[in-house]
């Protein structure tokens, strides 16, 4: 598998240089600076893709060409959303770039209620507690019938909670839930909006009466609309599952399990529409079994996230150690190692992988990263797993 690394463009505070030290061969990127659903034109995409490459690296993955919220919910400018993703599509082709990972997750795209949770170690990881973002959910953003979506004990947790819960205890949930996990990738919320809260209750507005079935529809169509163009570029797009993947805000949640992302491959059954086989995000669901799912699309995936959850039950969960956790990262290595041999043997492309997230080691917190995308904690990340690779590919070399 190439060894790849998510980098936010030239202000990103890794350079590259620090990126050919740890091993890294390809970058997973996007133009961050171009507002969401305006064209991606040519001359953007090589000028990042030329200084990449000045470098030795290249540009592997695409994260991501983000799909407007009005092409979720299709709103009246969905068509001329669309036919602007397939204009910068095409011109990613034109630039050799074939890897498309993007979400369909409605207006949250990832969700961690503390962003520095403490390890006896003394390392931090990300983490989700669901009595916190209940919280979040009854008493700051105070949704309409959000008390019906949990279950009665977490519900009484959160009245017990509101008698103790500070404005500052409130503000961090905020800032954690839908400002530092959202703007940094061209997200809904930004650190620069004032009223975040009643931004983002209009948001979530926009999908009132959209239920999981219509969502499916909106996804289907606008996979069907795209096919033509990655068919003609050969390119894979790949749909990074919902994280975490259980519903929430009373949004439709549609790639969250085995029968979900079955459904997306069957309903447009193109070897172009793939999924990123995120194993952090699945690992979260307790309903997930990780190394069956593999098995299972390991043919359909394009792109590969190598890290682990350890669930703690009711709902909870921490990003784990590569090492551990219950995503078994030695066991997918072996899958995906064997499905790459599969492909370059008929002469297909190999398959990018990243370790996601990292645990925040050695000044990471203090670093001014982006939450979860620290240097060191993913370089122990990277290092943890190349070991598994390389592993894996000396035991089936002796096998062979």
């Amino acid at each position: 598998m190439e060894k790849t690394w998510r980098w936010f463009g030239k202000k990103d505070k890794i350079t590259l240089p620090m990126l050919r030290q740890i091993g890294v061969e390809g970058l997973v990127t996007a133009l961050h600076d171009i507002p969401n659903g305006e064209i991606w034109t040519e001359e953007a995409i090589m000028d990042l893709k030329d200084y990449i490459e000045s470098y030795g690296l290249r540009w592997s993955v695409v994260e991501s060409l983000p799909v407007c919220e009005a092409i979720k919910y299709a709103g009246p400018e969905r068509d001329h959303l669309i036919e602007n993703y397939i204009i910068s599509l095409e011109n990613l082709g034109k630039c050799g770039i074939k890897t498309i990972c993007y979400n369909f997750m409605p207006v949250l795209d990832w969700a961690r209620t503390d962003l520095k949770h403490p390890w006896p170690d003394g390392s931090t990881s990300l983490f989700f507690d669901y009595a916190n973002f209940a919280y979040f959910d009854i008493k700051i953003l105070e949704r309409e019938g959000a008390e019906k979506d949990f279950p009665a004990e977490i519900v009484a947790k959160v009245n017990e909670m509101d008698k103790t819960m500070t404005a500052e205890d409130r503000h961090k949930l905020v800032e954690n839930i839908i400002v530092k996990t959202q703007g940094f990738v061209n997200g809904n919320i930004s650190e620069g909006d004032k009223e975040p809260i009643k931004k983002f209750k209009g948001l979530l507005e926009l999908y009132r009466g959209i239920d999981k079935e219509t969502l499916r529809e909106n996804m289907k169509y606008f996979l069907n609309a795209i096919m033509p163009v990655c068919e003609k570029w050969d390119i894979n797009m790949c749909v990074h599952p919902d994280d975490p993947p259980m519903e929430v805000l009373g949004l439709p949640r549609i790639v969250r399990t085995d029968e979900d992302i079955e459904w997306f491959l069957s309903a447009v059954d193109n070897p172009h529409n793939g999924l990123t086989f995120c194993a952090g995000s699945l690992s979260a669901g307790e309903q997930n079994d990780v190394v069956a799912m593999a098995h299972k699309y390991a043919s359909r995936t394009h792109f590969i996230h190598l890290r682990s959850c350890q669930t703690l039950g009711g709902g909870n969960f921490i990003e784990a150690p590569h090492w551990g956790g219950r995503a078994h990262l030695v066991e997918l290595c072996r899958i995906f190692t064997e499905e790459e041999r599969r492909r370059n043997a008929n002469g297909g492309i190999g398959l990018p992988m990243r370790v996601d997230h990292g645990k925040d080691i050695l000044g990471d917190a203090d670093g001014g990263y982006n939450p979860g995308y620290g240097f060191y904690g993913r370089m122990l990340a990277l290092g943890q797993v190349t070991g598994m690779m390389a592993a894996v590919e000396d035991e089936l070399a002796n096998k062979n």
